[in-house]
């Protein structure tokens, strides 16, 4: 009887763990079947993503557009019918996705693209994919929801935000049929003067870009969208643009394994669908001279083979310069050869196509190699469930922009602005001040201006180009001499001589200079001696309004510096207005906040400072983890009153940042 129940109970045991062993085996005999169904053509269209302009899978405005550009065809249908492709990528420029965006056209688009698919004879769903990285990098702008990049996360170091933006930018991509997504950006930018990526990156330490870009890939996939970690092995380093040139990364092997490549194996350990290649040339791999997307020991012998990558490989796109160092010819063929699955955005698909054609039927690739990427495709898009379904339905169109989403983009934005410097507590601009904000346009003087005087600033602007004339120049100096105060707006003035000029001829004023850069962090180290400094990581609008915010007061500027400023701050700085350095100083805050009405609530302030005299005792006592402990319990109390509303906004933003910052300082 005993053995009888024993053999019952290991059927039972064999039969559930071997039915996801079954089902693999059927998917893998599945894939196998079509593959071996297929014609050599259509296993080659597999391995393409390009573009075709359009809004509508068959748009008569741009069918002379495709053609002269070399599309394969007049229209996306065309495109699909005679080359086979794996997939599109929208772009703005090429009409599918429209600035502002168009909700329902981009989901008909994909809807009908999977259509014309579907109705080829391999029945192969499309990989429709796009840039959405957040920040500079964003295909899909408002009425979506637009967030101001990964190196705005960087300054706030929060995992929950990495998370929070991939599963909102996840969400509305699916919702517009785009399941492929070339982010998030996880290169580690060390260089100033970096051209490309700059705040396209999380920052300059390996673990927060390996923990912030795990986290955010964790959530793309979570939606069912194939995130993509780029630019391998690491493009972070580098003060040349590889769209119009070939970067040079000059690292040794110890650099690449402590810095560049940790990020990548992080995004692998945490189930990348994808990484895509960067066109630069590493020695330190491949002494050859060949970039990392034309080079075998670079993206087969490290990517695949060493650090044990089994998802696709994906070209950057390979009509830019630095991939170009073959013949038109050569370029799609050599890149497969050296490892990559998917071959993207080639500039010209017929001779990109029939090169590939002609290096299988001359046996220079040969088939089994060909149908292991093919392979890998149809497994990826089985996986992400595109041949279950690949539509999207329009009742998802609801989520895009959406209230939620919008507040956590604004949340990240306002948490991100980083304030390095604040001499003689210039900032916050008073009432009583006239300012005057100048810089050049790229960086919105004017918009900032606006939103100061909706906010009782006295303020007015003038906007310069990029680069400021010298006639430029001295209008906003002879504008700024009536003025009290002056805000500089910068654009990567680091790299712009003439943005220093601007600047500095602003200084001779002999009045307090505040600069607000809106690209990259480093602007500080070509004027040094401005009063005030602060850092947004981006120009759009969502980053401009927590600027404004932030110079009046309404916020307490909480980031952090996610880089080294050379030979001026170092990663981690930032400074605040309230510059609380105990649970004493917090309920002085406190009573501040309560006297100019900004907590109406007496119960709240009371507990406040009950709980705050619990922790200025354990301060007393060097007791750390009990300090740490009672902030944190704080914040909860925080978050109780202000779901109570007891607290205006800006007396949640200041009593939340003072006190987080109080636990890293306690936590240091």
């Amino acid at each position: 009887m005993v053995r009888k129940f024993f053999l019952l109970f290991l059927s039972i045991v064999l039969t559930f763990t071997t039915l996801p062993m079954t089902a693999f085996a059927e998917e893998e005999d599945e894939i196998q079947t079509m593959i071996n169904n297929m014609s050599v053509e259509e296993k080659v269209g597999q391995l393409f993503i390009v573009h075709v302009y359009g809004q509508t899978p068959t748009d008569p405005n741009y069918e002379s557009t495709n053609l002269t550009n070399n599309r394969g065809g007049k229209n996306f249908q065309e495109v699909i019918e005679n080359y086979h492709i794996g997939g599109i990528i929208y772009f703005n420029w090429s009409q599918n996705i429209g600035t502002p965006l168009e909700k329902q056209q981009v989901h008909d688009l994909s809807n009908g693209l999977q259509d014309i698919a579907l109705e080829q004879d391999s029945e192969i769903p499309l990989f429709v994919s796009t840039d959405q990285e957040g920040g500079i990098v964003q295909r899909v702008i408002s009425p979506g929801t637009v967030f101001p990049g990964n190196m705005a996360i960087g300054a706030t170091n929060s995992i929950d935000f990495a998370s929070r933006s991939g599963e909102i930018l996840g969400k509305e991509l699916d919702a517009l049929g785009i399941n492929m997504n070339f982010a998030p950006t996880v290169d580690v930018n060390l260089n100033p003067a970096n051209p490309v990526i700059g705040v396209r990156s999380f920052g300059e330490d390996p673990d927060m870009v390996s923990q912030l870009g795990a986290a955010q890939i964790t959530a793309y996939e979570d939606q069912d969208v194939v995130a993509t970690a780029k630019h391998f092995p690491g493009h972070g380093d580098t003060d040349v643009d590889s769209h119009y040139g070939l970067p040079v990364i000059d690292h040794d092997l110890e650099t690449l394994h402590e810095v560049d490549l940790p990020p990548f194996q992080a995004a692998i350990d945490a189930g990348v669908g994808a990484i895509m290649t960067g066109h630069i040339v590493v020695p330190a791999l491949d002494d050859s001279g060949m970039p990392a997307t034309l080079s075998y020991p670079i993206l087969t012998e490290l990517l695949r083979e060493d650090m044990g990558f089994e998802g696709l490989i994906i070209t950057d796109s390979l009509g830019m310069s630095g991939a170009n160092v073959v013949p038109p010819e050569r370029v799609a063929v050599e890149s497969f050869l050296a490892g990559a699955d998917i071959l993207l955005n080639p500039p010209d698909v017929p001779v990109a196509y029939e090169g590939v054609m002609d290096a299988v039927e001359s046996g220079e690739i040969s088939e089994e190699r060909l149908d292991e990427s093919v392979y890998r495709i149809l497994s990826a898009k089985m996986e992400y469930g595109l041949f279950e379904d690949p539509y999207t339905e329009s009742n998802k169109l609801d989520v895009i922009g959406s209230e939620s989403h919008l507040k956590t983009a604004s949340e990240i934005a306002e948490k991100s602005i980083t304030l390095l410097k604040n001499n003689g507590d210039v900032l916050p601009l008073q009432e009583d001040e006239e300012v005057f904000i100048t810089g050049p346009q790229a960086a919105y003087p004017n918009k900032i201006a606006n939103l100061l005087g909706e906010q009782d600033i006295q303020s007015t602007h003038y906007s310069t180009a990029t680069s400021p004339t010298d006639n430029q120049i001295a209008e906003a100096v002879d504008r700024a001499e009536s003025a009290d105060k002056v805000v500089v707006t910068t654009y990567t003035a680091n790299t712009n001589e003439r943005q220093q000029m601007l600047v500095e001829a602003l200084q001779e004023l002999d009045k307090p200079i505040v600069v607000s850069a809106h690209r990259n962090p480093y602007d500080l180290m070509a004027f040094p001696n401005v009063d005030a400094y602060l850092n947004s990581y981006s120009y759009l609008d969502v980053s401009l309004d927590a600027v404004a915010a932030s110079l009046i007061g309404d916020i307490n500027p909480s980031g952090k510096l996610p880089v080294t400023i050379p030979d001026v701050n170092e990663i981690g700085d930032g400074v605040d207005y309230v510059g609380a350095e105990s649970a004493n100083d917090i309920k002085s805050l406190v009573d501040e906040l309560h006297t100019n009405e900004e907590l109406n609530s007496d119960e709240a302030k009371k507990a406040f400072e009950r709980h705050l005299t619990a922790v200025a005792q354990f301060e007393k006592t060097n007791q750390s983890a009990k300090v740490i402990k009672h902030l944190e319990s704080f914040q909860t109390l925080i978050d109780h009153y202000n779901e109570q509303e007891a607290l205006s906004k800006k007396a949640f933003n200041y009593l939340e940042t003072t006190s987080l910052r109080l636990i890293d300082q306690w936590e240091d």
